[in-house]
């Protein structure tokens, strides 16, 4: 049955319109859990710990992700889901067609009222994303893409955006260039978290001590919206370690179809799985993508993240 369904939706003349079909499918689900999250009131919403107190789950994340997982298996009843909030022990994505659901990236900007958090969708077939949909309801933002097809941006004004917006967009010419993001993450201690601090510091340095005075950092609090900001062309370069696929599978296609690449957070991997928790997003460029990867590998040294997967 796996080989029969992936070949359906990536090769054959119904497969493309069954994947626009899908996809028509997660837009609904996502505005329709957007609702929800809009219509909930973070300040009294029910927030609990996961690993420490920057690591939250709130009852919104589960009820979204309930709706989600509902509405998914009863159109779709022969593909599996992998959920953020209801993954099962030791379950791991397969080959077979796999919805993948961050039901609230973003959930300490949600608790915070402030609005960078999205809903993340994504059908994976044969460990590969191919549709992907993230919506930001509180600036009624949709991004969304289909393998093959390209990746669009809807803004709240309606109007819809092939990715990148800039359609021919310049070369990079190197770190000293580019605007980054980094996410710091709920780990605050150990051998991860001095990298990922020693990294920003190394990069918005000057390069008269060494750095590589890139334009600045961002950190927004999401990384589905992180992978997205990359696709559009407003940020240049996201770098990130220790979040998981359902954070990053949904904007990972958006990104590919709008000509980014992704390669490892670690030097030298420049073919990263969904689940490897490591991810170097670089946006679409007229030429320079490896060369500001390899840089930033370079900034790294012998060091890496490890991380438990």
């Amino acid at each position: 049955m796996v080989n029969t369904l992936t070949q359906l939706l990536l090769t054959s003349n119904r497969g493309a319109s069954d994947l626009v079909s899908i996809k028509d499918t997660l837009v609904s689900i996502a505005q329709e859990g957007g609702d929800m999250m809009l219509a909930a009131d973070p300040s009294v919403d029910t927030s609990d710990s996961k690993r420490n107190s920057s690591d939250r789950v709130t009852a919104t994340d589960k009820a979204v992700e309930n709706m989600v997982s509902s509405r998914l298996r009863a159109a779709y009843p022969d593909f599996e889901f992998l959920g953020e909030e209801t993954l099962k022990d030791g379950q791991k994505l397969g080959d077979a067609p796999t919805f993948v659901c961050d039901p609230i990236d973003g959930t300490l900007n949600f608790i915070h009222g402030f609005p960078n958090t999205a809903i993340s969708l994504a059908l994976t077939v044969s460990k590969k994303p191919v549709v992907g949909v993230v919506f930001n309801p509180f600036r009624n933002e949709l991004y969304t893409a289909i393998r093959g097809r390209g990746a669009f941006l809807q803004k709240t004004n309606g109007s819809i955006h092939k990715l990148p917006i800039r359609q021919n967009p310049t070369a990079l010419t190197g770190l000293n260039g580019c605007l980054v993001a980094i996410e710091w993450g709920s780990e605050r201690s150990g051998p991860n978290w001095d990298l990922r601090t020693d990294m920003t510091r190394k990069l918005m340095s000057a390069k008269s001590v060494g750095g590589a005075m890139v334009h600045s950092i961002r950190c927004s609090g999401s990384a589905a919206l992180d992978f997205c900001y990359v696709a559009a062309g407003s940020i240049d370069v996201f770098w990130e370690g220790g979040c998981w696929i359902w954070d990053i599978c949904a904007g990972w296609i958006i990104l590919e179809e709008a000509g980014g690449m992704v390669a490892s957070a670690n030097p030298g991997d420049w073919d990263p799985s969904l689940e490897g928790r490591l991810y170097l997003a670089v946006r679409g460029a007229a030429s320079g993508q490896e060369e500001v990867i390899e840089e930033m590998w370079g900034c790294m040294g012998e060091r890496k993240f490890v991380f438990a997967k």
